[in-house]
């Protein structure tokens, strides 16, 4: 079991700073909402676990450990899995050859696709044939096949039909149910917080609201604040 810890963090890229002092804690088996207005910072927050950018002041720490300097490379041996926007999978690959990218054995591919049944039958299709919703399954499905610790998702309904965004949100849960800890950055802040345990609300860069999702769920007043800042 891991838990990731980022504490008074910092991020700065171009011209200057994109978020301050930020803090927060996800634990094994628990979803973290991290939603806020477009533009506040959200996806420099995951960049800066994976290690796509440096965090400019801080600590970001796994289980006690600071990983700040550490490699991507490092990083995802840790067992931090980070599924970007724009799901990014290997479309000339088939969809079989997506998911044995990361698992290490039978057993956590064929887990990875019992998340996705609807998979099966596409297994020697080219990824890039596949609809955005059947790419964004890969995705989840080759993200899970690694068999995670902490797992990074940004938006991932970006382009999706609500229809198929509301079939991926079990999945999250599921998966959570696992014992992993998942930040999960998302634009419809409603249905992020219907499976989040805690919330974060990030602002113009700084963190507006830190506490339990069903407090924002069920209060929009609170919510509707921690937007504004």
């Amino acid at each position: 079991m891991t838990t990731l810890t980022l504490d008074d963090v910092a991020i700065s890229r171009g011209a200057g700073p994109v978020v301050s002092h930020v803090s927060l804690t996800v634990r094994p088996g628990t979803i973290t909402a991290l939603i806020g207005p477009n533009g506040a910072g959200k996806t420099s927050v995951l960049e800066s676990v994976s290690g796509i950018v440096q965090a400019s002041a801080g600590k970001i720490s796994v289980d006690g450990a600071d990983i700040a300097t550490m490699s991507r490379r490092k990083r995802f041996k840790l067992g931090i899995a980070h599924v970007e926007q724009g799901r990014a999978v290997f479309p000339s690959l088939t969809v079989r050859e997506n998911l044995e990218i990361t698992a290490k054995t039978a057993t956590h591919f064929d887990d990875a696709l019992a998340l996705f049944p609807e998979l099966e039958k596409r297994l020697t299709s080219a990824t890039g044939l596949l609809s955005g919703g059947e790419q964004q399954m890969v995705v989840l499905a080759r993200a899970f096949a690694a068999r995670p610790k902490l797992l990074l998702l940004d938006e991932m309904s970006l382009g999706l039909a609500p229809v198929v965004y509301l079939r991926l949100m079990p999945i999250v849960s599921h998966i959570a149910d696992t014992g992993v800890g998942i930040l999960l950055v998302e634009q419809f802040a409603h249905l992020a917080l219907q499976i989040a345990t805690e919330a974060v609300v990030i602002t113009g860069g700084r963190v507006t609201y830190s506490g339990s999702a069903g407090v924002l769920l069920s209060s929009p007043e609170t919510l509707h604040k921690a937007y504004l800042g």
